[in-house]
């Protein structure tokens, strides 16, 4: 067996791709408010994008409410205009350094927009995984042309690859069919 072929990086890498989805879908508002809900928004703060979770404390002290604690007061008037300018349809109220963001129901258009969303999140995630599975083929061609490997080495290799590859995407399907069921449940 060759030292140069790493299938367990191979699988931790593909595995990265499912927990990134997982995060990405973790940002999807569902009717529960959720502190992840903000993690994708980043404010202009000292010369520089920063992720909200680095300029306040977000919280939920009700299941439709989420509650932006801003570190700085002169940051708030920023967090409070990045919230609204985002994709996500909010429309938040300032309450001296405290930003409340109530979350509106989910109306039929708005859930078909987050299914939408869903599935984009799952094309990106099969690409990374597709990605991983492109690097580890053209590995596993060099090694056999450089003569490192056999041929049939070559074969069982590409088809633990593959195999690999066929499970990460099925878990993404999963993940995503769950997701769309949970955000389209009233």
């Amino acid at each position: 067996m060759s030292q140069n072929f790493d299938f367990a990086d191979l699988k931790r890498r593909m595995e990265g791709a499912i927990t990134a989805f997982k995060g990405d879908l973790g940002g999807l508002r569902t009717g529960r408010a959720s502190a992840s809900l903000l993690d994708p928004i980043t404010i202009e703060a000292y010369g520089s994008q920063m992720p909200i979770n680095q300029v306040a404390n977000v919280t939920v002290p009700e299941p439709r409410m989420l509650s932006v604690s801003v570190w700085d007061k002169s940051m708030v008037s920023a967090v409070e205009k990045a919230i609204r300018e985002s994709t996500l349809g909010l429309n938040p109220m300032t309450d001296g350094t405290t930003v409340r963001v109530p979350l509106p129901e989910l109306n039929e258009e708005r859930r078909r927009e987050l299914v939408k969303i869903a599935h984009q999140y799952a094309e990106n995630a099969r690409i990374a995984a597709r990605h991983v599975r492109r690097d580890g083929m053209e590995t596993l061609k060099r090694l056999e042309k450089d003569g490192e490997i056999s041929q049939d080495e070559n074969r069982q290799k590409s088809d633990e690859v593959q195999k690999q590859t066929d499970q990460t995407i099925a878990e993404i399907d999963t993940l995503l069919a769950d997701k769309e069921k949970e955000i389209m449940h009233v």
